[in-house]
């Protein structure tokens, strides 16, 4: 390839899903030129990377192993392989195995109608080459976006409190309003702030089954954290049946210690949900 990383061409594997497509947007507007391909559409994996100098693997979590096993042999030394799963343990080791490429695992946290990434999270885990991520990082950091650099089990941690159990415990919330059976229709004269902002997230979830699924099931570090928080919940129903109003407010004080005093910010911070 004649091309130099200031001015790649890059290809996004999974270009008409919703992160898919952020990339390749983002990447052109960005003043690089871009090849796609769809489930159905585009170039196949061999001629994607004899093209392009950067290819990023955008598909579903189920299905970016096998993509990464096919795509990654027809990539080599120079170029840069990566991709945007919500994992990434098991994800970089199969790009390592799967090609001599550099390798870079990235997570945007956010959603694909974020516009601008100015003050967005973005992670990188670097698993093999220097040059790549630089530019990559250098990208990112231009546009404003606050890049943090990790390795792919400290991602996959983190993830299991940010998604997994964060999301688990919205889907619980879910579950619990369904067995009362109360309508929406009805609470919607009687919602809070906080309230409504939580049945958005409900709704989010419940239009996506297969992705939130994904994410609480797959992560390796998801289940003690989940055994922890339905520990949390046994701790908290004791309370509540002996109305110990005293023994819930002293582990509201121990949070504090964490949520509240570590943060000078929010410990004035007295606003009614």
């Amino acid at each position: 390839m004649t091309t130099t990383k200031t001015t790649p061409t890059i290809g996004v594997i999974g270009g008409n899903g919703g992160m898919g497509k952020w990339m390749a947007r983002f990447f052109r507007e960005t003043g690089y030129a871009v090849l796609t391909s769809g489930r159905n559409s585009g170039l196949p994996p061999y001629e994607m990377a004899s093209r392009c100098q950067v290819v990023v693997i955008a598909v579903p979590l189920s299905e970016m192993l096998p993509t990464i096993m096919v795509l990654g042999k027809h990539m080599g030394k120079g170029s840069l392989l990566m991709d945007i799963a919500s994992l990434k343990e098991k994800e970089t080791a199969a790009m390592l195995k799967a090609t001599t490429a550099d390798v870079v695992g990235c997570h945007p946290l956010f959603g694909p109608r974020v516009r601008s990434l100015k003050k967005r999270n973005i992670i990188l885990c670097p698993a093999r080459g220097n040059d790549w991520l630089s530019w990559l990082e250098g990208i990112f950091r231009e546009k404003g976006a606050r890049v943090t650099i990790t390795s792919p089990a400290r991602h996959d941690e983190l993830m299991a409190i940010v998604q997994a159990l964060n999301h688990f415990h919205t889907l619980n919330m879910a579950f619990a309003l369904q067995g009362v059976g109360t309508s929406l229709a009805e609470l919607q004269a009687y919602t809070t702030p906080a309230f409504s902002a939580k049945i958005t997230l409900i709704k989010k979830l419940c239009r996506n089954p297969h992705l939130y699924a994904e994410i609480i099931t797959a992560n390796p570090y998801a289940q003690e954290l989940i055994a922890n928080y339905a520990q949390a919940i046994e701790r908290q129903k004791s309370i509540v049946a002996q109305r110990d109003r005293q023994g819930l407010v002293a582990l509201l004080e121990e949070c504090q210690k964490i949520f509240v005093h570590t943060n000078p910010a929010l410990e004035h911070d007295k606003t009614p949900l």
